[in-house]
């Protein structure tokens, strides 16, 4: 790698002073380290090309040479001259992820959750983002109607993949009416450009499916439809819609019940089988949500193709239980003398959703380990509406005021995806701090994993049991 830089006798004159990207941090021992560019900096262009978002930059810098004019905090320009490995990244996260601005929905979708939310929150949770670049970035699930010819040819140009689309069905008349959009349809024929032989663009599908209105003949419509997709489309989830207790004014939506459950599971192993038996893959997936409500065991792990679609919800209970069994299992035989030494009541809080699976998991702990004391706590969504069972939707009002005088041991657990990322304060804006001193006891996270699930139980580091 070689590395040059001018200083004064390299600035470049008649830049604008808007042009730019800020510099949010650098990363130790990179590139940009080196070349002493730090927090507070500009990255101008690269290669002499004005960088308009992160798809631009992603690209431009996988390139060996590089040509980098950065602006100073104090207006200094340097042009850095910069040979490295193809792929080789400069090591700059920038303030705004982006690059640019976000943009927002355009929808009125019948299903939407941010409408289904009370007044008073916090203004971020309200923005409704329809971003294909943060589907780029974050996984974010995207409805392709905010995204104009120009973007797919840019998305064909720099080969970014996977993309994340918001199906709901494949009805044109249908999602022009589930996505209050009148282009909700005709935006359907952007999945053909990205699907089109050669383009080797991966694309995951999700589905949010609503009683009596995408489910049914329909759904089966849906899947026959996006099948044709393979090998682009990889992936399909389906996922029930989730109903608040703020739905006055809102599109008449009815909660699933566990015989419709049996029947969208049913109708999807059906077509798992086909489309593994054509293709070696299964392709459309229910979520665990399917499986709770129907009262069914869940799926081997292999049927999860990898777990594709993990954030999704789809297999988090079967890899979930399947850790938890092997972790379990390496405790048992590389700590047993901690086992039998061990003095331990602790507390475990979570949705209604997993309640039943982390209860079982803990008396299985319990009874491998006499020392072992677990209470485990089933906190209902009293802030949102007792149909919404997930833990990453629950507050910290509804888990102050359920624990209030329950039996918490040395330290309560609250899963990770109650917080918001880099965050330490839950939906209502409580704080970890806040439920501390408010329960009188220390608040530990844990991850949403079996080894760490274990961990947390037995006091072992997680490391010792992967």
């Amino acid at each position: 790698m070689v590395l040059t830089r001018q200083g004064q006798d390299g600035i470049i004159q008649g830049m604008k002073k808007n042009i730019g990207h800020l510099i949010g941090s650098v990363d130790e021992g990179s590139i940009a380290e080196e070349l002493n560019i730090e927090p507070g900096d500009k990255l101008i262009k690269i290669n002499d090309q004005i960088i308009e978002d992160i798809f631009d930059f992603q690209y431009l810098v996988q390139d060996e040479h590089l040509d980098v004019l950065i602006e100073k905090s104090d207006g200094e320009q340097w042009l850095l001259d910069i040979d490295k490995e193809f792929d080789e990244d400069l090591g700059i996260e920038f303030e705004n992820g982006l690059m640019d601005d976000y943009r927002s929905c355009s929808n009125k979708c019948i299903f939407c959750f941010i409408d289904q939310m009370p007044k008073g929150m916090r203004k971020t949770l309200y923005f409704k983002d329809d971003d294909s670049r943060l589907s780029f970035l974050q996984g974010n699930y995207v409805t392709l109607t905010n995204m104009s010819d120009a973007d797919i040819d840019r998305i064909l140009k720099y080969h970014l993949s996977p993309i994340n689309i918001s199906f709901q069905t494949t009805n044109p008349e249908l999602r022009c009416k589930m996505l209050g959009n009148r282009f909700a349809g005709e935006a359907l024929k952007k999945v053909d450009r990205l699907c089109a032989p050669g383009t080797g663009i991966e694309i995951n599908g999700q589905i949010v499916l609503c009683k009596g209105v995408n489910d049914g003949k329909e759904l089966e419509r849906s899947i026959s439809d996006m099948a044709k997709y393979i090998p682009n489309l990889q992936s399909v989830s389906v996922v029930p819609v989730g109903l608040s207790k703020y739905r006055d004014g809102l599109y008449p939506l009815e909660p699933f019940n566990s015989q419709d459950a049996g029947e969208v599971i049913d109708l999807i192993e059906r077509w798992q089988k086909k489309i593994y038996n054509e293709h070696g893959m299964h392709f459309i997936h229910a979520s665990d949500e399917w499986y709770f409500l129907a009262g069914r065991d869940f799926p081997e792990a292999e049927r999860y193709d990898g777990y594709i679609q993990l954030e999704n919800g789809v297999g988090m209970m079967r890899l979930l239980i399947d850790e938890f069994n092997e972790a379990l299992e390496k405790a048992v035989s590389e700590h047993k003398n901690h086992l039998d030494c061990l003095n331990r009541e602790i507390s475990i809080a979570t949705g209604r959703l997993v309640y039943p699976c982390i209860k079982d998991m803990a008396e299985k702990a319990m009874s491998i380990c006499t020392g072992l004391k677990v209470h485990v706590y089933e906190i209902i969504n009293e802030f949102f509406g007792e149909r919404i069972t997930v833990s990453g939707l629950l507050t910290g009002t509804d888990i102050i005021n359920q624990l209030k005088g329950k039996e918490l041991g040395s330290e309560l657990f609250l899963p990770e995806n109650l917080l918001r990322s880099g965050e330490d304060y839950l939906l209502d804006d409580v704080r970890i701090c806040d439920i501390e001193e408010k329960l009188n006891t220390k608040v530990g996270i844990s991850k949403c994993d079996g080894h760490d699930l274990v961990s947390v139980l037995f006091d072992i580091p997680e490391d010792e049991l992967i």
